[in-house]
């Protein structure tokens, strides 16, 4: 019988990120990236100017998206991110929430 369960080497990451990251297509650069690294998840703009993301997937992929999270689009100015991994949820698909 086939294993069906969520492989190992697959973390969830849970980002919020500060500074000029509102108005600049912070959002949709990140779904463009997390589509490119195969990723899951979602992201979505805060009231507090801030932008929160969640990426579920292979690890080296998630490190890689979390690594862009500090640069951005060219027109943002990322000044802080704050990351926790959390429990695989098994997201699937990636998309704007908000």
């Amino acid at each position: 019988m086939e294993n069906r369960s969520l492989p190992e080497d697959l973390i969830r990451a849970h980002v919020f990120i500060a500074g000029i990251v509102q108005g600049v297509g912070f959002r949709y650069y990140t779904r463009g990236k997390a589509y490119q690294l195969g990723l899951n998840g979602w992201v979505k703009n805060l009231p507090d100017s801030r932008v929160e993301a969640v990426f579920e997937g292979e690890k080296t992929a998630v490190n890689k998206m979390v690594e862009w999270c500090y640069q951005g689009p060219r027109s943002a100015i990322v000044k802080n991110v704050n990351i926790e991994y959390e429990e695989v949820e098994g997201l699937q698909g990636f998309e704007i929430t908000g």
